[in-house]
């Protein structure tokens, strides 16, 4: 359905002037508040954009088994997988994915090679997808830490990562939001994602500016889990998220799938890399229901099996 421009630029003129609480209140729409960055245009696209409904998949990790052994990428799972995705009625707006599309030394020139057979595969899917930095775009040491001033440098993984993931969804460093309203003004959200293989100083900087934005929903992308702790930028993001609101932490790293209601987060890493449990291949459904809660679905990529389900409010508790 197309609505004329004018008429998406009033609803976020008109709704970003609403009050809003810190933490929202997803069942009344006197609380939303549209980010007044958030594209005035309909549909999910660079930075964002104005929603009919939040329902978005979830996928991750999608690496090969051994380094530079591009001729067995899991091209076949993964293209299995966004297939899948892309079947689901309704249909998502988008995917976000956990990391790990690479598994490559950064003296060789596998990077782009492998990249392109999972940009093939992703292919299935017919929208955006938003990525998260994962370790294996760094150096592929849990431990490593890229970027310009950092211990691992500009390393080949990462400057091309950077360059056939990102830059096409416009952004130019491996951190980031996506702002997110609905179109009739009822909530708001934001996608942060964190960069925790290329954490310094500026970019906690951003990501306390980024989670004092006030919005109805918040969603944060990290690669590692909050056990993950020998990443550099998981402890120190860690302590920046327990002073904001926080609906739900998606994660991969782990080539399973998980759920930690303690920590509001979900560990996605099913997406094609080696498994490390007896969880199948799969991929994750999060949609807002009618009554402003948010209801996370996880998929048996094959059989469609739902493996998990739950939900949660606004601020990541259980109803």
């Amino acid at each position: 359905m197309t609505r004329p421009l004018l008429a998406l630029a009033a609803v976020v003129a008109i709704a970003g002037c609403r009050a809003s609480s810190s933490s929202g209140n997803a069942g009344n729409p006197a609380d939303a508040w549209v980010p007044l960055d958030a594209p005035a245009t309909l549909g999910a696209g660079n930075g964002g954009g104005l929603l009919d409904e939040l329902r978005f998949a979830v996928v991750g990790d999608t690496r090969p088994a051994n380094l530079d052994d591009t001729a067995h990428y899991p091209t076949d799972i993964v293209g299995k997988i966004f297939t899948a995705v892309e079947a689901e009625r309704p249909h998502p707006a988008f995917v976000v994915t956990t990391g790990d599309y690479m598994f490559a030394a950064t003296t060789t020139r596998e990077q782009a090679p492998q990249l392109d057979l999972y940009l093939q595969a992703r292919a299935a899917y017919h929208g955006i997808v938003y990525p998260a930095l994962g370790n294996h775009e760094c150096d592929g040491y849990t431990k490593s830490n890229c970027g310009f001033g950092n211990a691992t440098g500009m390393t080949t993984n990462y400057t091309t990562y950077l360059q056939r993931m990102v830059e096409p969804i416009g952004e130019h460093r491996p951190y980031f939001v996506e702002r997110f309203a609905a179109t009739d003004g009822s909530w708001s959200a934001k996608f942060v994602f964190i960069a925790a293989n290329a954490w310094n100083a500026d970019q906690a900087a951003w990501l306390e500016l980024a989670l004092s934005e006030p919005t109805t929903y918040t969603f944060v992308l990290r690669h590692e889990a909050h056990y993950s702790d020998t990443a550099p930028g998981v402890t120190p993001s860690a302590a920046i998220l327990a002073k904001h609101p926080l609906t739900l932490l998606i994660v991969g790293h782990t080539h399973s799938y998980e759920h930690y209601p303690a920590y509001r987060e979900i560990v996605v890493g099913n997406g094609g890399a080696p498994l490390t449990s007896g969880v199948n291949y799969g991929y994750v459904i999060v949609a807002r229901s009618p009554d402003g809660q948010i209801g996370v679905t996880a998929y048996d990529y094959a059989t469609r099996a739902i493996m998990d389900q739950f939900a949660v409010t606004a601020t990541g508790v259980t109803p």
